[in-house]
Protein backbone atom coordinates (compact mmCIF):
# COMPACT_ATOMS: atom_id res chain seq x y z
CA UNK A 1 0.00 0.00 0.00
CA UNK A 2 1.57 3.59 -0.78
CA UNK A 3 2.47 5.73 1.91
CA UNK A 4 0.48 8.96 1.98
CA UNK A 5 2.23 12.01 1.95
CA UNK A 6 0.87 15.82 2.65
CA UNK A 7 3.48 18.32 1.61
CA UNK A 8 4.60 20.94 3.73
CA UNK A 9 5.42 22.97 0.91
CA UNK A 10 4.71 23.02 -3.15
CA UNK A 11 4.74 26.24 -5.87
CA UNK A 12 2.01 24.40 -8.35
CA UNK A 13 -0.15 27.37 -7.52
CA UNK A 14 2.47 29.97 -8.52
CA UNK A 15 3.74 27.38 -11.75
CA UNK A 16 -0.29 27.38 -13.04
CA UNK A 17 -0.29 31.09 -12.72
CA UNK A 18 2.68 31.63 -14.55
CA UNK A 19 1.14 29.31 -17.69
CA UNK A 20 -2.78 30.51 -16.86
CA UNK A 21 -0.78 34.19 -18.25
CA UNK A 22 0.31 32.19 -21.28
CA UNK A 23 -2.42 30.96 -22.39
CA UNK A 24 -3.26 27.63 -20.04
CA UNK A 25 -6.01 26.50 -18.43
CA UNK A 26 -5.74 26.43 -15.11
CA UNK A 27 -7.99 23.55 -14.59
CA UNK A 28 -6.94 21.34 -17.25
CA UNK A 29 -3.04 22.32 -15.81
CA UNK A 30 -3.71 20.77 -12.74
CA UNK A 31 -6.03 17.73 -14.03
CA UNK A 32 -2.82 16.77 -15.57
CA UNK A 33 -3.20 17.60 -18.81
CA UNK A 34 -0.37 20.10 -19.03
CA UNK A 35 2.48 17.25 -17.56
CA UNK A 36 4.38 20.20 -16.76
CA UNK A 37 6.05 20.88 -13.74
CA UNK A 38 5.75 18.39 -10.74
CA UNK A 39 2.76 18.59 -8.59
CA UNK A 40 -0.99 17.78 -10.73
CA UNK A 41 -3.75 15.35 -9.44
CA UNK A 42 -2.62 12.47 -11.72
CA UNK A 43 0.98 12.27 -10.74
CA UNK A 44 0.04 12.81 -7.04
CA UNK A 45 -2.13 10.05 -7.01
CA UNK A 46 0.81 7.72 -8.13
CA UNK A 47 2.64 8.96 -5.93
CA UNK A 48 0.29 8.89 -2.56
CA UNK A 49 0.48 12.87 -2.14
CA UNK A 50 -2.93 13.41 -0.99
CA UNK A 51 -2.03 17.16 -0.56
CA UNK A 52 -0.22 20.00 0.48
CA UNK A 53 0.88 23.87 1.37
CA UNK A 54 0.38 25.31 -2.05
CA UNK A 55 1.75 28.56 -1.94
CA UNK A 56 0.86 32.15 -3.51
CA UNK A 57 4.18 33.56 -4.82
CA UNK A 58 4.57 36.69 -6.53
CA UNK A 59 7.90 36.25 -8.26
CA UNK A 60 10.54 39.06 -8.93
CA UNK A 61 11.08 40.98 -12.23
CA UNK A 62 13.89 40.79 -11.93
CA UNK A 63 16.60 38.00 -9.94
CA UNK A 64 20.61 39.24 -9.22
CA UNK A 65 22.76 36.15 -10.23
CA UNK A 66 24.86 34.59 -7.99
CA UNK A 67 28.45 35.63 -7.51
CA UNK A 68 30.88 32.19 -6.89
CA UNK A 69 34.03 31.80 -6.61
CA UNK A 70 36.54 29.11 -7.22
CA UNK A 71 35.62 27.45 -4.28
CA UNK A 72 31.94 26.73 -5.31
CA UNK A 73 30.92 29.07 -2.72
CA UNK A 74 28.51 31.84 -3.91
CA UNK A 75 26.39 34.87 -2.89
CA UNK A 76 22.83 35.94 -4.76
CA UNK A 77 22.09 39.95 -4.25
CA UNK A 78 18.67 39.80 -2.45
CA UNK A 79 15.60 40.65 -5.01
CA UNK A 80 14.64 44.22 -4.91
CA UNK A 81 10.94 44.46 -2.52
CA UNK A 82 8.28 44.28 -4.70
CA UNK A 83 5.58 47.18 -5.30
CA UNK A 84 2.55 46.49 -3.14
CA UNK A 85 -0.50 46.99 -6.15
CA UNK A 86 1.36 44.60 -8.50
CA UNK A 87 1.62 41.93 -5.55
CA UNK A 88 -1.62 42.59 -4.41
CA UNK A 89 -3.25 41.89 -7.71
CA UNK A 90 -1.09 38.69 -8.68
CA UNK A 91 -2.17 37.43 -5.36
CA UNK A 92 -5.81 37.74 -5.91
CA UNK A 93 -5.27 36.05 -9.33
CA UNK A 94 -3.61 32.90 -7.80
CA UNK A 95 -6.43 32.79 -4.94
CA UNK A 96 -9.15 33.09 -7.99
CA UNK A 97 -7.15 30.04 -9.54
CA UNK A 98 -7.35 28.11 -6.34
CA UNK A 99 -10.72 28.39 -6.19
CA UNK A 100 -11.36 27.55 -9.67
CA UNK A 101 -9.44 24.41 -9.01
CA UNK A 102 -11.75 23.84 -5.89
CA UNK A 103 -15.39 24.67 -7.96
CA UNK A 104 -14.10 22.41 -11.13
CA UNK A 105 -13.79 19.80 -8.95
CA UNK A 106 -10.11 18.58 -9.15
CA UNK A 107 -8.74 19.94 -5.86
CA UNK A 108 -10.13 20.81 -2.30
CA UNK A 109 -9.28 24.22 -0.75
CA UNK A 110 -8.88 23.29 2.91
CA UNK A 111 -9.52 24.91 6.22
CA UNK A 112 -9.06 22.80 8.58
CA UNK A 113 -7.52 19.15 8.89
CA UNK A 114 -11.04 17.75 9.04
CA UNK A 115 -11.33 18.91 5.40
CA UNK A 116 -8.21 17.54 4.67
CA UNK A 117 -9.40 14.12 5.69
CA UNK A 118 -12.42 14.48 4.15
CA UNK A 119 -10.33 15.58 0.58
CA UNK A 120 -8.59 12.42 0.86
CA UNK A 121 -11.31 10.73 1.18
CA UNK A 122 -12.82 11.83 -1.67
CA UNK A 123 -9.97 11.40 -3.49
CA UNK A 124 -9.40 14.79 -4.02
CA UNK A 125 -6.17 16.62 -3.16
CA UNK A 126 -6.30 18.68 -0.04
CA UNK A 127 -4.65 22.28 -0.69
CA UNK A 128 -4.05 24.30 2.40
CA UNK A 129 -3.65 28.15 0.43
CA UNK A 130 -0.56 29.31 2.11
CA UNK A 131 1.22 33.09 0.91
CA UNK A 132 4.82 32.84 0.54
CA UNK A 133 6.28 36.78 1.03
CA UNK A 134 3.50 38.87 2.17
CA UNK A 135 3.78 41.93 0.01
CA UNK A 136 0.30 41.39 -1.85
CA UNK A 137 -0.76 42.26 2.48
CA UNK A 138 -0.30 46.07 2.96
CA UNK A 139 1.16 47.39 5.94
CA UNK A 140 -2.34 47.60 8.26
CA UNK A 141 -3.12 44.27 7.38
CA UNK A 142 -6.44 45.51 5.52
CA UNK A 143 -6.28 42.45 3.78
CA UNK A 144 -5.11 39.89 5.44
CA UNK A 145 -9.13 39.04 7.09
CA UNK A 146 -10.43 39.09 3.43
CA UNK A 147 -7.56 36.58 2.12
CA UNK A 148 -8.66 34.61 5.32
CA UNK A 149 -12.47 34.29 4.09
CA UNK A 150 -11.06 33.11 0.97
CA UNK A 151 -9.16 30.11 2.42
CA UNK A 152 -6.37 31.33 3.46
CA UNK A 153 -4.59 29.53 6.21
CA UNK A 154 -0.80 29.48 6.06
CA UNK A 155 1.51 32.20 5.14
CA UNK A 156 5.41 33.26 5.59
CA UNK A 157 5.85 37.29 5.94
CA UNK A 158 8.59 37.21 3.63
CA UNK A 159 10.64 35.42 1.23
CA UNK A 160 13.98 35.64 0.52
CA UNK A 161 14.08 39.56 -0.36
CA UNK A 162 12.93 42.83 2.02
CA UNK A 163 9.10 43.66 2.63
CA UNK A 164 7.38 45.78 5.09
CA UNK A 165 6.58 42.80 7.88
CA UNK A 166 10.44 41.34 7.60
CA UNK A 167 13.74 40.70 6.46
CA UNK A 168 14.62 37.91 4.31
CA UNK A 169 18.05 35.43 3.99
CA UNK A 170 19.88 35.42 0.40
CA UNK A 171 20.84 32.35 -1.44
CA UNK A 172 24.12 31.91 -0.48
CA UNK A 173 26.48 29.21 0.60
CA UNK A 174 28.25 28.64 2.66
CA UNK A 175 27.03 31.67 4.85
CA UNK A 176 24.50 31.76 8.54
CA UNK A 177 20.79 32.57 8.55
CA UNK A 178 21.90 35.43 10.56
CA UNK A 179 22.17 38.15 8.19
CA UNK A 180 20.29 40.92 9.13
CA UNK A 181 17.57 42.80 10.72
CA UNK A 182 13.97 40.77 11.64
CA UNK A 183 10.53 41.58 11.89
CA UNK A 184 9.35 45.08 11.76
CA UNK A 185 7.01 46.27 13.33
CA UNK A 186 3.88 45.71 10.90
CA UNK A 187 5.74 42.31 11.09
CA UNK A 188 5.05 41.89 14.91
CA UNK A 189 1.41 42.99 14.09
CA UNK A 190 0.94 40.01 11.35
CA UNK A 191 2.37 37.65 13.58
CA UNK A 192 -0.64 38.77 16.32
CA UNK A 193 -3.02 38.96 13.85
CA UNK A 194 -2.28 35.19 11.84
CA UNK A 195 -2.02 34.22 15.61
CA UNK A 196 -5.51 35.68 16.44
CA UNK A 197 -7.35 34.42 13.21
CA UNK A 198 -5.57 30.78 13.55
CA UNK A 199 -3.06 31.16 10.16
CA UNK A 200 -0.07 29.25 10.23
CA UNK A 201 3.18 31.58 10.08
CA UNK A 202 6.67 29.94 8.14
CA UNK A 203 9.93 30.69 8.77
CA UNK A 204 11.42 29.50 5.68
CA UNK A 205 12.95 32.18 4.45
CA UNK A 206 13.17 34.64 7.42
CA UNK A 207 16.58 35.84 8.92
CA UNK A 208 17.32 34.18 11.99
CA UNK A 209 16.97 37.47 14.04
CA UNK A 210 13.41 37.02 12.39
CA UNK A 211 12.88 33.26 13.44
CA UNK A 212 13.79 34.51 17.39
CA UNK A 213 11.43 38.05 16.83
CA UNK A 214 8.33 35.44 15.84
CA UNK A 215 9.28 32.95 18.50
CA UNK A 216 8.82 35.62 21.64
CA UNK A 217 5.71 36.91 19.97
CA UNK A 218 2.96 33.73 18.57
CA UNK A 219 1.76 31.21 21.08
CA UNK A 220 2.02 28.48 18.43
CA UNK A 221 4.58 25.44 17.42
CA UNK A 222 7.64 27.45 15.07
CA UNK A 223 7.15 25.95 11.79
CA UNK A 224 9.93 26.05 9.01
CA UNK A 225 7.81 24.35 5.73
CA UNK A 226 10.70 23.32 3.53
CA UNK A 227 14.17 24.00 5.05
CA UNK A 228 16.95 21.41 6.40
CA UNK A 229 20.15 21.37 8.66
CA UNK A 230 22.82 24.25 8.30
CA UNK A 231 25.01 22.13 10.42
CA UNK A 232 25.12 19.22 6.92
CA UNK A 233 24.46 22.21 4.28
CA UNK A 234 25.47 25.38 5.45
CA UNK A 235 23.32 27.86 3.27
CA UNK A 236 21.39 30.45 4.77
CA UNK A 237 18.06 29.14 4.04
CA UNK A 238 18.81 25.89 6.33
CA UNK A 239 18.17 26.06 10.20
CA UNK A 240 20.78 26.12 13.05
CA UNK A 241 20.83 23.71 15.62
CA UNK A 242 19.52 26.21 18.08
CA UNK A 243 16.29 26.66 15.79
CA UNK A 244 15.63 23.51 16.06
CA UNK A 245 15.78 23.45 19.48
CA UNK A 246 13.43 25.81 19.75
CA UNK A 247 10.70 23.89 16.83
CA UNK A 248 10.85 20.63 19.49
CA UNK A 249 10.62 22.91 22.20
CA UNK A 250 7.16 24.35 20.59
CA UNK A 251 6.51 20.73 18.94
CA UNK A 252 6.46 22.92 15.99
CA UNK A 253 7.62 20.85 12.93
CA UNK A 254 10.15 21.31 9.85
CA UNK A 255 9.83 20.27 6.59
CA UNK A 256 12.23 18.64 5.02
CA UNK A 257 13.30 20.70 1.25
CA UNK A 258 14.02 18.83 -1.51
CA UNK A 259 15.87 21.29 -3.53
CA UNK A 260 19.34 19.82 -4.05
CA UNK A 261 21.08 23.25 -3.18
CA UNK A 262 19.73 22.69 0.12
CA UNK A 263 20.88 19.21 0.43
CA UNK A 264 24.50 18.44 -1.20
CA UNK A 265 26.95 18.99 1.45
CA UNK A 266 28.67 21.62 -1.14
CA UNK A 267 25.38 23.43 -1.81
CA UNK A 268 25.11 23.05 -5.48
CA UNK A 269 22.06 22.67 -7.71
CA UNK A 270 22.74 19.22 -9.13
CA UNK A 271 19.84 16.64 -10.03
CA UNK A 272 22.14 13.89 -9.38
CA UNK A 273 21.78 13.93 -6.01
CA UNK A 274 21.06 11.01 -4.63
CA UNK A 275 18.28 10.13 -1.66
CA UNK A 276 20.39 9.48 0.31
CA UNK A 277 21.30 13.17 0.99
CA UNK A 278 17.54 13.40 2.10
CA UNK A 279 17.67 10.75 3.94
CA UNK A 280 20.60 12.12 5.92
CA UNK A 281 19.23 15.24 6.86
CA UNK A 282 15.92 13.74 7.98
CA UNK A 283 18.34 11.42 9.95
CA UNK A 284 19.55 14.83 11.67
CA UNK A 285 16.87 16.49 12.21
CA UNK A 286 15.17 13.47 13.70
CA UNK A 287 17.96 13.23 15.90
CA UNK A 288 18.08 17.02 16.78
CA UNK A 289 13.62 17.47 17.24
CA UNK A 290 12.67 14.09 17.53
CA UNK A 291 10.32 11.87 15.22
CA UNK A 292 7.17 13.97 16.40
CA UNK A 293 8.74 17.10 14.46
CA UNK A 294 9.98 16.27 11.11
CA UNK A 295 7.83 16.26 7.63
CA UNK A 296 8.53 16.60 4.01
CA UNK A 297 8.48 19.96 2.58
CA UNK A 298 9.20 19.34 -1.29
CA UNK A 299 9.17 22.84 -2.84
CA UNK A 300 8.03 20.37 -6.07
CA UNK A 301 7.35 23.43 -8.61
CA UNK A 302 9.45 25.65 -6.90
CA UNK A 303 12.97 24.11 -7.04
CA UNK A 304 15.54 21.54 -8.79
CA UNK A 305 14.98 18.23 -7.14
CA UNK A 306 16.88 14.83 -7.48
CA UNK A 307 16.54 13.41 -10.97
CA UNK A 308 15.39 10.24 -9.27
CA UNK A 309 12.05 11.35 -7.46
CA UNK A 310 11.46 13.25 -11.08
CA UNK A 311 7.87 14.48 -9.65
CA UNK A 312 5.16 13.90 -7.31
CA UNK A 313 4.76 10.47 -8.76
CA UNK A 314 8.05 9.45 -7.36
CA UNK A 315 7.47 9.83 -3.79
CA UNK A 316 7.38 6.61 -3.04
CA UNK A 317 11.07 6.31 -3.85
CA UNK A 318 11.85 8.88 -1.31
CA UNK A 319 9.96 6.28 0.90
CA UNK A 320 11.00 3.56 -0.12
CA UNK A 321 14.81 4.87 0.55
CA UNK A 322 13.85 6.16 4.15
CA UNK A 323 12.44 2.12 5.13
CA UNK A 324 15.36 1.17 4.07
CA UNK A 325 17.36 3.77 6.70
CA UNK A 326 15.20 1.93 9.64
CA UNK A 327 12.33 3.89 9.54
CA UNK A 328 9.51 1.50 10.38
CA UNK A 329 5.07 1.85 9.19
CA UNK A 330 4.58 4.11 12.45
CA UNK A 331 7.51 6.53 11.95
CA UNK A 332 6.73 6.59 8.32
CA UNK A 333 2.86 8.05 9.29
CA UNK A 334 4.30 10.70 11.03
CA UNK A 335 7.26 12.05 8.74
CA UNK A 336 4.96 11.85 5.60
CA UNK A 337 1.67 12.56 6.99
CA UNK A 338 1.19 12.98 11.06
CA UNK A 339 3.48 15.42 11.83
CA UNK A 340 1.90 18.04 9.65
CA UNK A 341 -1.59 17.02 10.88
CA UNK A 342 -0.86 17.39 14.34
CA UNK A 343 0.90 20.83 14.30
CA UNK A 344 -1.85 21.93 11.56
CA UNK A 345 -4.59 20.80 13.99
CA UNK A 346 -3.16 23.38 16.65
CA UNK A 347 -2.73 26.36 14.06
CA UNK A 348 -6.00 26.16 12.62
CA UNK A 349 -8.73 24.91 15.22
CA UNK A 350 -8.62 28.22 16.24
Amino acid sequence: MTQRVFDGHNDVLCRIWLNSRQGGSPVEDFAGNGRTGHVDAVRSKAGGLVGGICAIYVPSPRLGRPVSDANGYYNTPKAEPLEHGPALAATQEMLDIARDLDEAGVWSICRSTADIKAAAEQGLFAAIVHIEGCEGIGAGLEELDGFYEQGLRSLGPVWSRDNVFAHGVPFAFPMSPDTGEGLTGAGFDLVRRCDELGILVDLAHITEKGFWDVAKTSSRPLVASHSNAHALTPVARNLTDGQLQAIRETSGVVGVNFATSMLRADGQNNSNTPLSDIVRHVDYLVEKTGIDCVGLGSDFDGALIPREIGDAAGLPKLVSALRGAGYDDEELEKLCFGNWMRVLDSVLSN
